[in-house]
């Protein structure tokens, strides 16, 4: 495996832990998804458009969109679970396609990020990806741990990538329209 693949397979990876961990969300009692919790947000929902505003953001940059910091500046947050799902699994589904696109060349190019008064900072494509991936692994571990404290068990999420894990995901990958591709992405 390549760096180019492995990327795919964290963009896949994305789609997949993010499905999982809002299928629990959504199971929430009226109140659990908006109430005051202990984390860096104070709630599963400021986190979880916290996540999405992030995507948008870098997706922009990797794009060459063009909205610059603007595509977090005006993120309009969602307030109910569902629609917060969806336009997620939008975002994610982006995030798929657009490395999907990318050669290996790609990795190493640089895009600008806009960083309001710090300015516009070039940063290479790989290295924008890692961060992001990192971003949303981060924070998803921080609503795994408020589900702790809800109505809710939290969901697995770090089984995807081993072949011994693959009858735990196999359904899942196959509803994602992923099937084998979180293993053969080149």
């Amino acid at each position: 495996m390549d760096l180019l693949d492995h990327n795919r397979r964290m963009a896949r990876n994305n789609l997949w832990s993010n499905d999982r961990l809002y299928r629990v969300v959504l199971q929430l009692e009226p109140g659990e998804f908006e109430a005051e919790r202990t984390s860096f947000f104070p709630s599963i929902r400021e986190t979880l458009n916290h996540i999405l505003a992030v995507d948008h953001l870098y997706l922009d940059f990797l794009e060459e969109g063009g909205v610059g910091a603007a595509a977090h500046d005006d993120f309009v947050p969602f307030d109910e679970p569902q629609a917060l799902f969806a336009a997620q699994a939008a975002s994610d589904r982006r995030l798929i396609a657009f490395c999907d696109r990318l050669s290996t060349d790609d990795l190493d190019r640089r895009v600008i990020t806009d960083r309001r008064e710090d300015g516009k900072i070039p940063e290479r494509i790989g290295d924008l990806l890692a961060h992001l991936f990192i971003h949303d692994i981060h924070h998803r571990g921080q609503v795994h741990a408020m589900l702790s404290g809800t109505s809710v068990e939290p969901p697995q999420l770090d089984e995807f990538f081993l072949d011994y894990d693959l009858e735990l995901r196999k359904a899942e990958l196959e509803r994602l329209d992923l099937g084998d591709q979180a293993k053969a992405t080149s």
